[in-house]
């Protein structure tokens, strides 16, 4: 079977170019990623190629981490972002600079005549002596550069994004010229010292090569892909071991969206599997309310998550951004709902609140001790890993709104939008304030004559038999259940109009080591207090290397914290509705002391510049709680 058959998955996902996002949150925070990135300029990103190129940069590089030893990262991410945003926004700018940067790398490319193309320092010359067999390899370092296979897999990420969300052919050369040169490389390698290799991190190198077998036809690239699987983390998960505690964790989520990849491309079960178990033991047993996970980038013991607590370096944005790569895949190809109920739950809670809504900063780390808070990177001194992911996490919001399957829609998510399904002649417009509301409304704006079927998705947050549907004013029977999608089959005519009704309830969840801790959720939003503004050194990060991107102010006493003073089951009913304010909750018979009463629980990606409570403790702290 031919490699692009058999990359072909149940659900297919548009086109970027193909939904439009209508005013919103997500709208306004497109817009605020769009205005941030403008304010980078393009040829300080390029310098570290043109200088390992041999060519004068016509500006001197940034600096933070792209001049420190990753030097180049951003701009990889940079061309995923614009890629990403100009697929979404159609904005001539955006469009000119891809192709800027495009054409520099090009010349960089020529001018090394070897197909290689890197800002690492001395990149050239490792890969020189890494042909040779000198390979020295720690997690965070290569032959003694910082990360340098993590740095590359940035910018073999971006061409790829660039040829294939924004369909520029410039990218296809200079990727597969680029894969070459690596593939020449590991033809020197046995498996053992690729293995060796591996032991630094590599992002998704593995993820990237099997795209490259697809958007080429050849199989030598799925076989790369499958060479730079990491076997120590592959083969437990294959077995459905958890091998991950006290593992950094964004070092493994890139390999197991490769291993996915891989099975996808090449058939490969065992991969598959792996991706698969992954996928379960993080989001079933080290996740946390928001849907991210790790504390000071690792992944803690499962049974005890004391320091998700105790520790201010909460969730990393990087890991929820790769998470949802993962996602994304598994539900193309299983169609199941736990996979949006997920990625809805992280796009909302964690993403959607990792950028600033005025000043666009992103978090790299999102606190969960109790009145802590996060720090907001700015354009010009912060380089960090999730300033890079943050930038393509805000331009992509479209991605899975819809799918497909042959003639069938899927509607996956509530988000203001249109949806042009030329092929078909079908144009879709979805016209909700959810989750401030709990309904949204579907528009056929244009159809061509025929029956099909619009999915609606039934979220697990919603009741059983609670979910509603109306076309054109009269009520349809829903006889599935949450976690399922409601068919609506019928020969569709213009000016067909489907309301759904998704009521919201209130639950609590637990902090996953049953240590007493617990979080508010409205539907899937997850709600927190703002507890203050004081004491919030640090809040716009500042240039140095490792403290910028940390919230490095006074951590207040967690026995001190409010707490939840009633020892009922059912702490939800003490929540009340405050009049006139959407999502916004008060619990006066439920918190403690006194002084914190009035506290108002409200969508925490709508919290910004403030000390807050997500995790609550049940009943007094111990005194020598620190």
């Amino acid at each position: 079977m031919p490699l692009q058959a058999r990359a072909q998955s149940s659900l297919q996902e548009f086109k970027l170019q193909q939904v439009t996002l209508l005013p919103s949150v997500f709208k306004n925070a497109q817009q605020t990623d769009m205005t941030y990135m403008l304010a980078l300029d393009p040829d300080r990103l390029l310098a570290p190629y043109l200088r390992e190129a041999g060519l004068i940069p016509k500006k001197k590089s940034y600096g933070n981490w792209e001049n420190t030893g990753l030097d180049g990262h951003i701009g990889g991410h940079y061309l995923s972002a614009l890629s990403n945003m100009y697929a979404s926004t159609h904005n001539a700018e955006l469009n000119r600079r891809l192709d800027y940067m495009l054409a520099q790398l090009k010349r960089c490319q020529d001018k090394t005549g070897s197909g290689y193309l890197g800002g690492i320092p001395g990149g050239t010359a490792m890969w020189k002596d890494i042909a040779a067999g000198k390979i020295e390899a720690e997690p965070f370092a290569l032959n003694k550069k910082w990360v340098p296979l993590y740095n590359i897999h940035k910018l073999f990420a971006g061409l790829r994004d660039a040829y294939l969300i924004a369909g520029k052919t410039q990218a296809k050369e200079i990727l597969v010229r680029l894969t070459d040169y690596i593939y020449d490389v590991s033809t020197k390698l046995t498996d053992e010292q690729i293995q060796t290799m591996l032991i630094s991190e590599h992002g998704g190198l593995n993820e990237v090569f099997a795209d490259v077998s697809v958007i080429t036809g050849q199989d030598k690239y799925l076989t790369l892909a499958r060479r730079f699987s990491h076997k120590a983390i592959l083969n437990p998960l294959i077995q459905g071991q958890d091998e991950l505690n006290g593992l950094h964790a964004n070092m493994q989520i890139p390999k197991a969206v490769g291993f996915q990849r891989i099975s996808e491309v090449g058939g490969d079960k065992d991969y598959g599997k792996a991706a698969e178990f992954f996928w379960e033991t993080v989001v079933n047993n080290r996740t946390v309310v928001i849907g991210g996970n790790s504390v000071n980038e690792h992944f803690n013991p499962t049974g005890n998550f004391t320091k998700m607590i105790t520790d201010v370096a909460g969730p990393e944005t990087c890991n929820s951004y790769n998470m949802l790569k993962l996602t994304r895949h598994l539900f193309e190809k299983e169609g199941n709902v736990k996979y949006m109920d997920f990625y809805e739950r992280v796009l909302y809670n964690h993403i959607l609140s990792s950028q600033h809504p005025t000043h666009g900063g992103f978090v790299y780390y999102t606190s969960m001790r109790p009145r802590h808070y996060r720090v907001y990177s700015q354009p010009q001194e912060a380089m960090w890993c999730c300033v890079g992911s943050g930038m393509e996490n805000h331009g992509k919001y479209a991605e899975l709104i819809y799918s497909y399957h042959q003639k069938d829609l899927y509607v996956n998510l509530f988000i203001p939008s249109r949806l042009n399904w030329a092929s078909k002649g079908f144009v879709l417009s979805q016209q909700t304030k959810f989750p401030d509301q709990e309904t949204t409304q579907l528009l056929v704006e244009a159809v061509k004559p025929g029956a099909f079927t619009i999915n609606i998705r039934y979220p697990h947050w919603v009741k059983p038999g609670a979910l509603q549907i109306k076309i054109n004013g009269a009520k349809v029977a829903v006889d599935t259940q949450p976690g399922t999608y409601v068919k609506l089959n019928r020969a569709w005519k213009k000016g067909d109009e489907i309301e759904v009704r998704l009521p919201m309830g209130l639950s609590t969840e637990a902090l996953p080591d049953s240590s007493g801790y617990v979080a508010f959720l409205h539907g899937p939003i997850v709600l927190a207090a703002k507890t203050g503004t004081s004491d919030l050194d640090n809040l716009i990060g500042d240039s140095d290397q490792f403290g910028g991107f940390r919230a490095r102010g006074k951590m207040y006493p967690l026995d001190s914290a409010p707490v939840l003073a009633a020892n009922d089951p059912d702490l939800t009913k003490y929540l009340k509705p405050v009049n006139g304010k959407d999502q916004t909750f008060t619990a006066p018979d439920l918190i403690s002391p006194a002084s914190y009463k009035n506290l108002e629980l409200i969508p925490f990606y709508k919290l910004h510049d403030a000390r807050y409570m997500i995790y609550w403790h049940k009943g007094q702290l111990q005194a020598s709680a620190k």
